[in-house]
């Protein structure tokens, strides 16, 4: 990690900080200076909009935003003929109801101050598949994307810019690390070939994006969404 200083005063919250991409993100945005908020469900469940409402509501000031909380919630592939209404309902509520619930406390704050960065933490799932076949994963990651964009158009005059980064394969927390050891020798060097640059992604990879969406040199950016994927989307 390389600290600019670019965000120096400025106040970030970053959801889902306990471990891997979270823990990287918080770690990157104090290096370029921001004062950093990290929220977890051990601290807040997220999925509140109660909870969520009295969280920012005890903060002075909010001018960056990171939804990165969410997950697969221990899930793995269900047929759809017998996935269950409290598995769907899990992971959307982990993924996008977080989402949801986060940006509408933090653009309050936003708005008054006439400057926001919110940038959400989506999935190529989103863009294509879930690689492990969770439908509800796949989709809540998508309507992220789309939320990302819906915002960005009403946001915008106020100051504010709204972006998304749809991670590749990180291997970051123990459900990733699991999902890794399942493929066997056969099945990871199956899926780094069809990488354009021959690894998996690291935790920084996707920290270094968001540092560059908040940062003053992406004022006139929003509304996008960032594949860090080593150029897995290319194939």
């Amino acid at each position: 990690m390389s600290s600019s200083g670019d965000l120096q005063g400025l106040t970030a919250v970053v959801t889902g900080t306990a471990q891997g991409i979270g823990t990287a993100i918080a770690a990157q945005l104090r290096e370029s200076g921001a004062i950093v908020v990290g929220v977890d469900k051990d601290t807040v469940d997220l999925s509140d909009p109660r909870a969520v409402a009295d969280f920012f509501s005890e903060l002075h000031a909010v001018d960056i935003l990171v939804n990165n909380a969410g997950g697969v919630c221990g899930q793995t592939h269900t047929p759809i003929d017998e996935l269950s209404d409290t598995a769907w309902n899990e992971v959307f509520g982990a993924n996008l109801q977080t989402t949801f619930n986060c940006t509408r406390a933090a653009a309050s704050h936003m708005k008054k101050r006439g400057f926001g960065r919110i940038v959400t933490i989506s999935s190529g799932a989103g863009r294509s598949v879930s690689l492990t076949g969770i439908q509800a994963y796949a989709t809540a990651k998508a309507a992220q994307i789309g939320f990302t964009r819906q915002l960005a158009h009403e946001l915008g005059p106020f100051g504010i810019t709204v972006n998304c980064v749809a991670p590749g394969f990180v291997i970051s927390n123990p459900s990733t690390k699991a999902q890794w050891d399942s493929y066997g020798e056969d099945g990871q060097r199956a899926l780094v070939e069809k990488i354009a640059t021959r690894r998996t992604g690291t935790p920084d990879d996707i920290a270094r994006a968001v540092d560059f969406f908040v940062s003053p040199s992406a004022s006139w950016i929003s509304g996008q969404t960032l594949s860090v994927d080593g150029g897995h989307s290319l194939f």
